[in-house]
């Protein structure tokens, strides 16, 4: 009877532990034998935290060298060009500048015979591209100029202020929303009003240099080229050469009268009373010699004869 219990308990406990195991196999496994998503979740989560921790973390980017800062150059120019033909150029330096993705700020033009000059705004790295192109025209190069302004500082320094701006006027909008009193509310919101208009004109400055540092800027002047004979017979003009010559006649009649009228009214005078002063003085020493001089030729005074 004892062995039978004995039996019945071991039985039993066998039982018992075959159900442990299916049940422990069921939680991570499904019926075919695959991981269940909640263990595969689980299971991801162990391998990323072991990944991330440890000796086999993985590497984090590296945030102490900044990036480095693109250059900001504000390019600028002028050429004058002396061209057969004034219009036709005028029309191929706006195709050459619509291809160079540009826009023509400004131009002037007079007729067919007279000059022109147009200011033209392209992306600064078409800049040399432009000039090279120009060099290409049927024209004669007369002056060229071009001039670069580093930026890059202002435009860093100027970002920075608006940042630290940006900040302290969100700041100033969680004290405002905080602030229970009438007269630190308004305290608050002109110092708010104060931050956001100097945001408001660094932003502005900002955009200037970045728009000039963008788009550079080119003053392209044409003059028409002149044959020989046409430009000596346009250069001398008779007419003017005469009003030019009257004119220096009256300039020197001019002259001559404006001397006499200084001598007359100036030196004269002058001259007059200076004559009178020395008229005077040499009377006087005149006189004066002449006084000293009468002793010397009186004749001897003669004493009375012996008897």
């Amino acid at each position: 009877m004892r062995r039978l219990v004995l039996v019945m308990v071991a039985l039993a406990a066998l039982l018992l532990a075959a159900c442990g195991q299916q049940g422990a196999g069921a939680s991570g496994q499904d019926a075919g034998g695959q991981p269940l998503p909640a263990a595969s979740e689980a299971a991801a989560a162990d391998e990323e935290r072991t990944a991330t921790s440890g000796d086999g973390a993985a590497p984090e980017p590296d945030d102490f060298y900044a990036a480095p800062v693109e250059q900001r150059i504000i390019k600028t120019g002028e050429v004058t060009l002396e061209v057969q033909s004034v219009p036709e150029t005028l029309g191929l330096i706006r195709a050459m500048v619509a291809q160079l993705n540009g826009y023509v700020g400004g131009s002037q033009a007079g007729t067919l015979g007279e000059g022109a000059s147009l200011t033209v705004r392209i992306p600064a790295a078409s800049f040399d591209d432009a000039l090279a192109r120009l060099h290409e025209l049927d024209a004669d190069v007369k002056a060229e100029a071009t001039r670069e302004e580093n930026v890059t500082t202002q435009v860093v320094d100027l970002r920075a202020r608006i940042d630290n701006l940006q900040a302290s006027e969100a700041s100033y909008r969680e004290l405002v929303a905080r602030a229970e009193k009438i007269e630190d509310i308004l305290a608050v919101q002109s110092r708010l009003d104060e931050v956001r208009g100097q945001i408001e004109q660094l932003t502005a400055q900002l955009e200037a240099l970045e728009g000039q540092a963008a788009m550079s800027t080119l003053t392209i002047t044409l003059v028409p080229r002149l044959e020989p004979v046409t430009q000596q017979t346009e250069e001398w003009n008779p007419g003017q050469e005469l009003g030019n010559a009257v004119a220096a006649l009256v300039g020197i009649g001019q002259g001559l009268l404006n001397a006499l009228i200084w001598f007359g009214v100036v030196w004269l005078p002058i001259l007059l009373l200076l004559g009178i002063v020395a008229l005077i003085v040499l009377r006087g020493v005149i006189e004066a010699r002449r006084r000293m001089e009468a002793p010397r030729h009186m004749p001897p005074v003669e004493g009375p004869s012996a008897s």
